[in-house]
């Protein structure tokens, strides 16, 4: 599996209740520019949308050797992408998104084993102001304890 990209604002926005593999479906340029590694997810959502699931705000830069068919402005970078996912998912999304707080975000993009592009999608819910501070207070404290400990050890 080699990462292409990694939404790291997701997991401070949010608590990540739940994480699911989606297949994307792109044209064939978007593929090598994938593949290349221009992708940024920050900002992205996902949404259903008459019974299928959707990635809204997810900027992948036009393949730079691509047939120009004059759609290589903004707005065909950041289109809508339509998410592979079975029914059953498909439905476990739906009755989530339901619930009030809960939003679906994409966590990663990959390459699988196989060679397919993947999305992991995570259903969340979003962090408090106050839940953040605590997360970065944690954080600041366990970086500290390992520096201690690091020193007391060096010799």
């Amino acid at each position: 599996m080699k990462i292409i990209a990694q939404n790291k604002k997701a997991f401070h926005d949010y608590h990540i209740l739940e994480k699911i593999e989606a297949g994307i479906m792109l044209s064939g340029d978007e593929v090598k520019s994938v593949r290349a590694g221009h992708v940024n997810m920050s900002g992205s959502f996902a949404h259903v949308m008459n019974n299928e699931l959707w990635i809204v705000n997810c900027h992948m830069t036009p393949y730079a050797k691509a047939y120009d068919k004059g759609s290589k402005d903004e707005e065909y970078a950041t289109r809508r992408r339509k998410l592979l996912v079975h029914r059953k998912q498909l439905r476990k999304f739906m009755s989530d998104i339901a619930r009030q707080g809960v939003t679906v975000v994409p966590l990663k993009v990959y390459i699988s084993d196989r060679g397919l592009i993947k999305v992991e999608l995570g259903i969340a819910k979003g962090k408090k102001m106050a839940d953040k501070r605590q997360a970065l207070k944690e954080r600041d404290i366990a970086r500290q304890a390992s520096r201690e400990v690091k020193d007391v050890y060096r010799y």
